[in-house]
This record gives structure tokens, C-alpha cells and sequence, in this order.
């Protein structure tokens, strides 16, 4: 596999962003007798996985969804009096600021040891559970494959003006844009971001909003998570849309944004919590992400489904989320300043 590694630097301070947007977030209602898990996965993505854990081991759950920003942001501000056990992190930001903040416990070596060394920290605070792509959503309809960048910097020339849909506010699309901080710098970064702007590139809140787009043929692309538009497929097989893999001359198209686990600082339910992360390592649920959810399962030996190509088929920039620094900030100051995002 053509893996090039480099540190991250996502987010922290910059969570606090999101602070207005915690009203609304529904209670966690919750006893000593209760595991309780803050997710930035929605119910669709992880809740049957956590409803067959408690019925295996009869460990009874209370969970909490939101924004991976805004439950870490909560998190911090409950201090050591948050209910939390358990935190699922959609996007690498939220858990790099609780890891800053002291807010994680380390992991047993046996429970991280299931994924590669790359996918997990180095001190055992967080866990990957699985992997997504960044890839460019097309309607074939309305494109051809011979007009398909090579790149996804040459998203901002003149023949894709008005063409490429972006979530400019979205988790996955700030992990990118700091990742190409990261790959390629500050200036060629601000460069691509006021290009996009400047090429009156549509913007949608989401990832579905951006794919269901597409395949209604509202917008010919769009910049997404591969498993978007398989679930979009999966319901309707006559959508016409479909991924493109950035080649492996891009040295930034193909993110792979990893999902995370982790057990907070406070949790007094140590043995739970690493039960449940254990068993969101098991084959089971390893099986249930390439399955059900069309992500890449992380754990050596479970096939990724197979409406995808193998990642040691493609040319993937990964997170090192060791390296989490305050580069979040930064990233949404450059997309605000941009124009993007207006």
C-alpha cells in the first residue's frame, strides 16, 4: 500500500466553537447502573452495534448523540463530574482535544494491539474502529470519466466552475483541508480553498446532502466519504452516481479519516468500557462496519466491502492523530476567509 504518513495538526482549542450549538442536544438520562456512551456516530451508524453488545453481555447503555465537536466541547465543560464512560469520535478533531485536555484514560495494550500501529495512539488513549475515504462523487449521467481530475487541485480550474459541491462547515471537510495544510502548507492550501470559492463551487451542510445532489443531478460532483454514496446505492440501485478514487499521483484526494473509541478520565466503569471497545474491535462489529456501513474495517483480516477497492489498492494520506495539535482554528480561519463557507 502506498501509505503516506504525516502528522496531523487538528483542532482543540477550536472545538469551543461550537459551544452555541450544544443547546438542543438531548439528555442522557442515566444511573450507576449504566454505561454511558457520548457518540459522533448517529444511531443509524453505531446503534445497533451498541444495542447487540448489551444483549450479548447484558451491560445496559445510555447514549448521548451529537456533533463530534459539541460532545467534546461537553465533555470538558462537565469536567469531573461528565457521565461519560465511553466517547466515539466521528472525526479526529474532537478526541485530539479531550487527549489534549487530559480528559482519557489509556487502553489495555491487548484491546489496541487488534488494529495496526498507525490506527491507534501511541498511549493507548484512543482506538480506531474504522475507515473512510475521501473520494469525489460523480453523476455519470452528467460526467464523463475522461473529464475526472487527476487531482483534486484541479478541481479549481475553469472547466469545473460551478461543478464540485464541498461541506465547508462539515467535520470530514476541515480533517481535509488540514490535511492538505499538513501535505502541502499554509499558502497552496489557502490557495486551493479561495480558488473553489472563486469557481462559485456549490455548498451543502453534509455528505448526504452533497450525494443525494449529485444523484438527482443538481450538481454533476461533489467532494465526500466514499460509504455515502454506497449507502445511497444500497437503497436505490438506479442512482447514477459513483465514487472516484483520486490516483496515486494526488498526494492529498485520498484522506483516510479514521473513526475512533476511546474511555474518558472519569469513567469508575473501567472494566464495561473496555469491553465495549473490545467488542467494537470484535470480527462481529468489524464485520458489521464493511457490511452494513460500507466503511473499511481496520482490523487485520476482515474483508472491506466489496463496492470498494482494497486500500492497499489505493494511495492514501492517513491521520496521525498522535500528532493532534491546534491546527483546527487555523483550518476554519482559512475556510472563513476564503469565502467557501458564506
Amino acid at each position: 500500500m502506498a501509505v503516506r504518513r504525516r502528522p496531523l495538526s487538528v483542532v482543540a482549542g477550536a472545538v469551543a466553537l461550537a459551544a452555541l450549538l450544544l443547546v438542543g442536544l438531548p439528555a442522557c438520562s442515566s444511573g450507576n447502573d449504566r454505561l454511558v456512551v457520548y457518540s459522533g456516530r448517529s444511531e443509524e451508524l453505531i446503534g445497533p452495534l451498541l444495542e447487540r453488545f448489551s444483549d450479548e453481555t447484558g451491560v445496559k447503555i445510555d447514549v448521548r448523540y451529537g456533533d463530534s465537536p459539541e460532545l467534546a466541547l461537553l465533555i470538558d465543560q462537565e469536567g469531573d463530574a461528565s457521565p461519560a464512560d465511553v466517547f466515539i469520535s466521528q472525526n479526529p478533531g474532537a478526541v485530539g482535544f479531550l487527549d489534549q485536555q487530559g480528559r482519557l484514560k489509556p487502553l489495555p495494550p491487548d484491546v489496541v494491539r487488534r488494529v495496526p500501529a498507525q490506527d491507534h495512539a501511541e498511549d493507548r488513549t484512543w482506538v480506531g474502529l474504522s475507515g473512510r475515504v475521501r473520494v469525489l462523487v460523480y453523476n455519470t449521467e452528467l460526467v464523463s470519466e475522461d473529464d475526472l481530475p487527476r487531482s483534486v487541485l484541479d478541481l479549481t480550474a475553469e472547466q469545473y466552475r460551478g461543478e464540485v459541491a464541498v461541506a465547508p462547515t462539515n467535520g470530514s471537510f476541515i480533517d481535509f483541508v488540514t490535511a492538505m495544510r499538513s501535505e502541502l502548507g499554509d499558502d497552496q492550501a489557502r490557495e486551493w480553498l479561495e480558488g473553489m470559492a472563486d469557481n462559485d463551487s456549490p455548498t451543502y451542510a453534509n455528505n448526504n446532502a452533497i450525494v443525494a445532489a449529485v444523484g438527482r443531478g443538481e450538481v454533476p460532483m461533489g467532494l465526500v466519504n466514499h460509504y455515502y454514496n454506497l449507502r445511497a446505492k444500497a437503497e436505490d440501485p438506479g442512482v447514477p452516481s459513483e465514487n472516484w478514487y483520486f490516483p496515486a499521483e494526488d498526494d492529498v484526494g485520498s484522506l483516510l479519516i479514521v473513526t475512533t473509541a476511546s474511555k474518558l478520565g472519569t469513567t469508575d466503569r473501567d472494566d464495561d468500557a473496555e469491553e465495549l471497545v473490545e467488542f467494537l474491535l470484535s470480527e462481529e462489529a468489524q464485520r458489521f462496519f464493511g457490511e452494513e456501513t460500507f466503511e473499511y474495517p481496520l482490523v487485520e483480516g476482515v474483508a472491506p466491502p466489496s463496492e470498494v477497492p482494497k486500500l492497499a489498492e489505493l494511495s492514501v494520506t492517513r491521520v496521525d492523530l498522535d500528532e493532534l495539535g491546534s491546527g483546527l482554528r487555523a483550518t476554519q480561519d482559512l475556510i472563513d476567509e476564503s469565502g467557501l463557507a458564506e
